[in-house]
């Protein structure tokens, strides 16, 4: 989508709503639990953004909500991001903007490629991607500063919120990500329906807004090729 389209009223207004359900599924998401787990909706805002208004607002949507993740860290309110910030920082804001940023990006161009053949199949295609860019690119990352994360967790085991130190790989697949990736994977695939019906409303609705007939012109006006036929 070029600029001139993305700064439209309309594109302006629809991003304005999903930055702010970026804002507050993030902030709040922890008041959604399964047991232990958080439920996050956040991916989904996010790809509804790319689908509808194309990769850049999709990238930046994704970026806000890395950096609110980041911002937690910061301010303590994560200690697991925190504790990352503080040996790894160069890291571990790739990690947190660049997951968030593919997560908006990549089901967009998703999108837009298989919508030519069927539109539904394309929004689960989307839908799912967010959540496997997302843990994927953490879970790599992570394992780039996999040093630290043996830190994290000889740390976890001093204050005995750990048995043992447990190999990388199976912390990062099984007690770090594997539980919210399969949750964030199972919300975006369940949801994949409802956001392909409001993508074919928006659409329908931007289709009929575009099709409306020209408003007659006043009493009074003659259209321009009239005036020229009698100034002759």
């Amino acid at each position: 989508m070029n600029k001139r389209k993305l700064l439209s009223a309309r594109n302006i207004a629809y991003f304005s709503v999903l930055l702010a359900l970026v804002v507050v599924l993030q902030c709040c998401g922890g008041f959604f639990r399964i047991g232990p787990t958080s439920l996050s909706f956040v991916l989904v805002p996010i790809v509804l953004g790319g689908i509808l208004l194309g990769w850049i607002a999709g990238g930046l949507l994704g970026l806000v909500f890395g950096f609110i993740v980041l911002m937690y860290g910061v301010a303590g309110a994560d200690a697991f991001t925190m504790y990352l910030l503080n040996d790894a920082p160069f890291m571990t804001v790739m990690i947190c903007l660049v997951k968030g940023v593919a997560a908006g990006v990549v089901p967009a161009l998703l999108y837009k490629l298989f919508s030519r053949w069927n539109k539904f199949a394309a929004a689960v295609v989307a839908a799912i991607s967010a959540p496997i860019m997302n843990t994927g690119i953490f879970i790599v990352g992570c394992l780039i500063i996999s040093g630290v994360l043996t830190g994290w967790m000889e740390y976890l085991v001093s204050v005995g919120a750990m048995a043992q130190v447990q190999a990388v790989p199976y912390y990062l697949f099984i007690g770090c990500a594997g539980w919210n990736f399969i949750i964030e994977f199972a919300i975006n695939l369940v949801l994949a329906p409802a956001v392909h019906r409001v993508v074919l409303v928006a659409e329908k609705a931007h289709v009929q807004k575009k099709s409306k007939p020209a408003k007659p012109s006043s009493e009074g006006t003659m259209p321009q090729q009239e005036q020229a036929e009698n100034n002759s």
